[in-house]
């Protein structure tokens, strides 16, 4: 009788059905902004990142030390950090931005300070003798970066890639601290509300249906750009 009553009690807390019926549109909604910033903060990171790393290839010297200052900050400082930094200290400059801004701008020079060194990395490791060749033909620089090495260092790149990308789009859960309507800010304000941990569990629920899609996608492109380069 004890265990049917505990676990009556723990139903109760977390497992509401009243409450999810309730709360499940905030939910929803957080799935929705969550959902969005990832998908932002993915691709403008990593296109910025190759960008930066396609940069360096032409050694000026000064535009080198800015991109490899930039890197190392970006992976040394906390992103809650810089969120809080520029959400609550830019408006005494007079600029105001959105919370929704300010995570999605945080975290996709978060994420392309590691996919600038990620793709650096896969450029460098293109033989040079592939850029002789391509030289040697009447091939321009741009050209044989764009058509003989992007696509080998971009292989190389995918798996560490994917990995940090799931890192960094986790990170979407900073956005509650300035009040971003994600997943786990309208879980917790629900939980306010209805003074019982069901949101709480709702939230844990859509978290896993956005990111373990993401989780065996990324395990995927593994494994087959993994079986390509060996």
């Amino acid at each position: 009788m004890d265990h049917v009553s505990n676990f009556a009690r723990f139903q109760d807390a977390f497992l509401n059905v009243d409450v999810m019926h309730k709360y499940w549109p905030m939910i929803a909604q957080g799935i929705g902004v969550t959902l969005e910033l990832a998908v932002l903060v993915v691709i403008s990171g990593v296109l910025l990142g190759l960008v930066l790393a396609c940069v360096r290839l032409y050694n000026i010297r000064i535009v080198n030390a800015l991109i490899v200052t930039f890197a190392d900050l970006m992976r040394a400082l906390p992103p809650l950090v810089l969120i809080l930094i520029v959400y609550f200290g830019l408006p005494n400059l007079g600029i105001t931005l959105s919370g929704f801004t300010v995570v999605w701008l945080i975290l996709s020079l978060a994420l392309a300070a590691f996919a600038e060194e990620i793709f650096w990395a896969g450029l460098l490791s293109v033989p040079k003798g592939q850029w002789e060749a391509a030289r040697a033909t009447g091939i321009g620089f741009l050209w044989t970066l764009i058509v003989i090495v992007l696509p080998q260092a971009f292989s190389l790149a995918i798996p560490p890639l994917t990995n940090r990308a799931i890192g960094i789009t986790k990170s979407t859960a900073l956005g509650t601290v300035i009040s971003v309507p994600e997943i786990l800010n309208q879980a917790s304000t629900a939980l306010s509300f209805s003074g019982n941990a069901t949101p709480l569990m709702m939230g844990a629920v859509a978290y896993m249906m956005i990111f373990i899609p993401f989780v065996i996608l990324t395990r995927w492109i593994e494994r087959r750009f993994t079986w390509r380069n060996a």
